[in-house]
């Protein structure tokens, strides 16, 4: 940044311009974010009201026209769930805003933005009506934006415990107030749906499984057997709540441990799988953090493969924004060449359509979900 004009105050609006004084964006300043100034509006017009009411329905027009299509529910509430806002993918950096149900969660990760937090809120109850809203918080936060809040419900009645939403015809059981990410890994819905078709007749595990989303998706799919691991206990007491709801319990068990021992106990005790899900939380917050996230990868692959039938499958992801999909297929050349095994990628997708991507933040497609046939 070549200079600044005054002394403005953390959250407060500013005018961005170019070296020669050309008018760049209106954005919200940060002295204490490594994002100084996020850009929000490239015309010179106020943030108002008026502007943060437009960018909010026109993220809820995305997500009506995505519903229409049979991509994703409505914004409005129903029994199912899906994401409303996704930050910079809907031009609303440092928010993102989930439905599940009848209640809607709420997360900032800018200070900025934040300040603006009754404002936005008062917007969600007028665009939607919720019965509820619950603020989440996303760890590291404080100390990169120096935002301080804490989870709880900030409007209305408090979710259900636990809070029932269906996705594609499964009741699910999930924890909108302290569960991973917002509750559930809406991120993934078109995965679980394309992976489902390879189901039938497979031994899986599903490591990472969290609250049994792919477990579930795959078992009644067909799957012969699946085992879903996970370290969080909390996490696992609702995956058996989904299975028994589902009437799926007798083709899912479920095992407390760290991924990558499991999975190394599993290969020396013979044991092997026909498919395995490897959907880890993410392993870099920042660039700096990257090489030791490119070597958690590697060696989380590299278990999976060691206990992976040949001609196995193999569905590896990386919700890490900071590692690039070349990065990630890299770290799966690596495994392939160590392992002797060869490792074909039949798909390398991403998120669910209601996390749009922004073509001018290349960071906001940070889901990688690759498909692999292992020989």
């Amino acid at each position: 940044m070549a200079g600044v004009t005054g002394s403005p105050e953390d959250g407060e609006e500013v005018r961005v311009e170019g070296a020669d004084g050309t008018f760049i964006c209106r954005g919200l300043w940060n002295s204490r974010s490594q994002i100084v100034v996020r850009g929000y509006r490239w015309e010179d017009e106020p943030l108002d009201r008026s502007f943060w009411q437009s960018q909010l329905r026109q993220a809820l027009g995305l997500r009506r026209t995505l519903a229409a299509g049979g991509r994703t529910p409505p914004p409005e509430r129903g029994p199912g769930a899906v994401r409303l806002v996704f930050s910079e993918g809907d031009g609303l950096s440092g928010l993102t805003v989930d439905r599940y149900g009848d209640w809607l969660t709420i997360q900032f990760t800018s200070l900025a933005i934040a300040t603006r937090r009754e404002l936005l809120l008062d917007l969600l109850e007028e665009e939607l009506q919720p019965r509820g809203i619950v603020l989440r918080t996303e760890k590291g936060i404080g100390e990169e934006e120096g935002l301080e809040l804490r989870d709880g419900l900030v409007r209305g009645e408090a979710p259900p415990e636990p809070l029932l939403v269906e996705e594609d015809g499964l009741s699910l059981a999930v924890d909108p107030g302290t569960g991973q990410k917002t509750g559930f890994y809406l991120d993934q819905r078109d995965t679980r749906r394309r992976l489902a078709s390879f189901a039938p007749g497979r031994r899986v595990a599903d490591v990472c499984c969290y609250t049994g989303g792919f477990s579930l998706t795959l078992a009644r799919a067909g799957a012969e057997s699946v085992v879903g691991v996970d370290m969080s206990a909390s996490a696992l007491a609702l995956a058996e709540v989904n299975s028994a709801s589902n009437g799926l319990a007798d083709r899912i068990r479920f095992e407390r441990s760290d991924a990558v021992r499991w999975l190394e106990g599993e290969a020396a005790a013979g044991r092997s799988y026909d498919l395995i899900v490897l959907d880890p939380p993410r392993f870099a917050r920042s660039r700096k953090g990257l090489p030791a996230a490119l070597k958690g990868y590697a060696r989380l692959n590299e278990a999976a493969v060691q206990c992976l039938e040949p001609e196995g499958l193999l569905l590896t992801c990386s919700c890490s924004g900071r590692v690039t999909r070349d990065d990630f297929h890299s770290v799966l050349g690596g495994v392939a060449a160590r392992t002797g095994r060869r490792i074909q990628i039949l798909e390398s997708g991403g998120q669910a359509p209601d996390h749009p991507v922004s073509a001018s933040c290349p960071e906001s497609a940070y889901l990688k979900a690759v498909l692999t046939r292992v020989e």
